[in-house]
């Protein structure tokens, strides 16, 4: 039974381990925690919006991934999917911080891959590109307007069901076969700097 989790906090872990184990245990865990804030170039950053960040995707990752591994090691078959972001892979101006953390995440993930082979853990890694969610970008830049230009003119932009879909089959192949990383992203973006707008 797969579970999708976004719960960072020490207490709020240790709770969802304890219902979870209560209801029967998991065999697949998908971390979704994570979240941007600020778009400052170095000069200007913001320590909060750095230090949110770390912890909600790595800190975050790290305690619930760590809290789970007990459970999916005696599985037999367990897997590990996190969700980090193309901004992992290419930095750009205004996105130091955010790619700082993501690329400490998929550095993360891909240390776990390595430390869990033994324990028969597959780990996957979904790096989406440009995806239109209502909370994503104005939770970032603070204000509908800018939201809204991240997005604007960019035809069918991924949806969260779009990503879902892309976990869901790489979770629902033969355990043997590991789709160790996956980027995603609208055929609109070519690449982090290169995005078609039509309008």
């Amino acid at each position: 039974m797969p579970v999708a989790l976004d719960i960072t906090d020490d207490d709020g872990v240790a709770r969802l381990v304890r219902d979870v184990t209560e209801a029967g245990g998991i065999d697949t865990l998908i971390n979704i925690a994570g979240g941007a804030r600020g778009a400052d170039w170095v000069a200007d950053a913001r320590i909060e919006d750095w230090e949110w960040m770390y912890g909600a995707n790595v800190i975050g990752s790290m305690k619930l991934i760590r809290a789970f591994l007990p459970m999916l090691r005696t599985h037999g078959e367990g897997t590990v999917v996190n969700l980090t972001s193309t901004a992992a892979l290419v930095a750009y101006e205004g996105g130091a911080g955010y790619n700082a953390a993501k690329a400490a995440q998929r550095a993360m993930t891909r240390a776990l891959r390595l430390e869990e082979v033994e324990n028969n853990v597959r780990v996957v890694e979904v790096l989406p590109g440009m995806v239109q969610t209502e909370e994503f970008a104005l939770n970032r830049l603070g204000n509908e307007e800018a939201a809204e230009k991240v997005y604007a003119g960019v035809e069918k932009p991924l949806t969260a069901a779009d990503v879902a879909d892309v976990i869901a089959y790489a979770v629902s192949v033969p355990h043997h076969v590991n789709l160790d990383e996956i980027v995603v992203r609208p055929l609109a973006q070519a690449a982090v700097h290169k995005v078609v707008r039509r309008r």
